[in-house]
């Protein structure tokens, strides 16, 4: 049955190292879906634990992510990217993200594949980003580039407050492998050029099947309230350490960011 799908569940571990002003680091195993938007309801018919379309222990729910929840997900991110690009990918886009479990969501950052017509070049990645405490959604579009090293490979700087311990003044840099066997994600941090803060994401693919769903649901129960206990985890050893704290700017880039709906 798995074989039919593109979608997929992603599983292994993300790193955080913190490399100034005070070091700190830390690792957790996660489990992440991998899923093609345009397969939601196949994926999740007949499963009793999961739900595209209403409640369920865990539930994929439209107004958790990008966009208006009147405006199909993939359009919503297609239109985003040609808002970006100046021209909008043709082929399927595939995301990358944890479900609502137990009626609770938190996406630190989801990310959207967006392919070209072929199905198998990536066009870019749109990255939709929530802040803690805030709660508030941002989205940055990183196109792909041609012969790179890897499928994505970007430098930009920063335009949204994301945690208190990180300042705004910050240029970024973004690696994405292309999704397969392994997907990788790496993100650096820079001060004047200098890398302060470092994150990485290397999981590998299982097929979407009922023992890989069940798989995440007793082996990571309650997912995404661990991400928000871990954040608020390390938000008190950073503070305890010393990091300073960086107060909301209050302002972001209009009509690129929203509050999170609950």
């Amino acid at each position: 049955m798995s074989e039919r799908f593109a979608s997929a569940v992603y599983e292994g571990v993300v790193t955080h190292s913190r490399h100034a002003p005070h070091p700190h680091a830390f690792r957790y195993r996660m489990a992440q879906l991998w899923l093609d938007l345009d397969e939601l309801d196949a994926v999740f018919e007949g499963r009793w634990l999961w739900s595209s379309r209403g409640r369920n222990l865990a539930e994929f729910r439209r107004a958790d992510y990008f966009g208006s929840p009147e405006v199909p997900l993939a359009d919503a991110v297609r239109d985003r990217v040609a808002l970006s690009l100046g021209r909008r990918p043709a082929g399927p886009v595939r995301l990358l993200t944890h479900l609502r479990y137990a009626g609770f969501v938190f996406n630190p950052v989801s990310f959207y594949y967006c392919y070209e017509a072929d199905g198998e070049t990536l066009a870019a990645v749109l990255a939709e980003i929530t802040n803690t405490p805030w709660r508030e959604r941002h989205a940055y579009v990183v196109p792909a580039a041609e012969g790179a090293t890897h499928a994505v490979d970007a430098q930009f700087p920063k335009t949204f407050h994301v945690s208190p311990f990180m300042p705004m003044d910050r240029t970024y840099r973004w690696r994405f492998t292309s999704p397969g066997e392994r997907l990788a994600v790496h993100m650096d941090v820079l001060r004047d050029g200098e890398r302060e803060f470092d994150a990485h994401l290397a999981l590998a693919r299982l097929p979407l099947s009922a023992a890989s769903l069940a798989r995440v649901l007793w082996r990571y129960p309650l997912m995404t309230a661990k991400v928000v206990g871990a954040i608020h985890l390390e938000a008190l050893r950073l503070w305890l350490k010393r990091n300073p704290v960086h107060d909301h700017p209050g302002t972001l880039p209009k009509g690129l960011h929203e509050r999170r709906r609950s």
